[in-house]
């Protein structure tokens, strides 16, 4: 009779847990079982890896498991976004940065993908600064524009890398104003933003988050945003908009967030989703580190994500095209021209 009870209460257990799993499925919740993998393919400390760790504990709760930040810098940041393409597609492994990036890696043949392989989940837009470092002479970007012309190719500008906000930003100015450059290229903005104060370059062209702290402690001076309205940064002042000098400069928003390949369980996407709209977007913490460090509360993810992000990813790849910087045209991959 004990082992008939004991059986029965097996059965029971069973049968409730695979209940328990099928209600799960149904109503597309993801309840991870193990820790979460983040590669951010930049360095420490850039705008990807701030951005990231700051919505990554916001979801660390929601979803009961810690999610693990892993740097892994590399081809502009291909190596770490391969890493995380080639990894088993369990839902366990993200990868994040800016859309930009992950729309054009094709068009320069860096890595085989396009934003099709990817679910998007966007936190934040942010905009690139021109900075010198406070010892050169320049003392507004008409300083720096006629410095240019004067001696061009010499002038040093610090980015990280091709493919780069930074490589992008200095680009489109080479573009619209005609001048060149000598580029010095580094693993990450943070580095990019260390080396500019630290005299080997002259200007740095990196995004406002991996500036700020620079520009506050007056070891950088911002001369431009590259947005059509000035911004405003806290604890330092107003940055005047770039089309103050280039009236016809075209720019849009650069979004960054969290990448998930497509192929994973879809209830990991359809909790995800959930948390962007119950819990990201209404996130105080990512609004704080968007005010204080220059960017733009911006949360959305799927459809909505791609329309906005999307228009950085045309103007960044028909740049590239327009350099001779592309291995295949970008209408190829379904990028027309913007």
């Amino acid at each position: 009779m004990k082992k008939i009870l004991i059986v029965v209460l097996a059965f029971t257990f069973i049968a409730s847990m695979a209940l328990a799993e099928k209600k799960e499925a149904v109503e597309g919740v993801w309840k991870p079982k193990k820790p979460i993998t983040i590669i951010v393919p930049w360095a420490a400390g850039g705008s990807t890896d701030q951005s990231t760790r700051v919505t990554a504990g916001e979801l660390e709760g929601p979803l009961g498991q810690k999610i693990v930040i892993v740097n892994q810098p590399g081809a502009s940041g291909s190596v770490g976004t391969k890493s995380c393409l080639d990894a088993p597609r369990d839902g366990y492994t993200w990868t994040a940065g800016a859309v930009k990036d992950l729309g054009t890696y094709k068009v320069q043949g860096l890595l085989d993908t396009t934003l099709d392989d990817w679910h998007l989940f966007l936190n934040v837009a942010m905009a690139q600064v021109v900075a010198v470092n406070v010892n050169t002479p320049y003392k507004t970007f008409d300083d720096l524009l006629k410095a240019f012309k004067e001696k061009p190719g010499q002038i040093t500008v610090a980015t990280a890398g091709v493919n780069s906000a930074g490589h992008t930003a200095i680009e489109l100015i080479k573009k619209y104003a005609g001048i060149e450059y000598k580029h010095v290229t580094y693993d990450g903005g943070n580095p990019a933003v260390i080396a500019c104060v630290a005299g080997e370059t002259e200007v740095v062209t990196q995004l406002s988050v991996e500036e700020v702290d620079m520009l506050r402690a007056g070891k950088l001076r911002a001369l431009a945003v590259l947005t059509e309205k000035p911004l405003e940064l806290k604890d330092y002042g107003t940055i005047p908009p770039i089309t103050k000098w280039i009236p016809d400069f075209k720019v849009a928003p650069i979004y960054f967030g969290i990448f998930v390949p497509k192929g994973v369980p879809d209830e990991v996407i359809s909790t995800l989703g959930n948390l962007w709209d119950t819990v990201i977007k209404k996130s105080q913490k990512i609004k704080d580190f968007a005010s204080e460090r220059g960017a733009v509360f911006d949360p959305s993810w799927g459809d909505e994500a791609y329309r906005k992000a999307f228009p950085m990813v045309q103007i960044d790849a028909w740049l590239k095209y327009d350099a001779g910087q592309a291995v295949i045209n970008p209408e190829e991959i379904g990028i027309p021209r913007p």
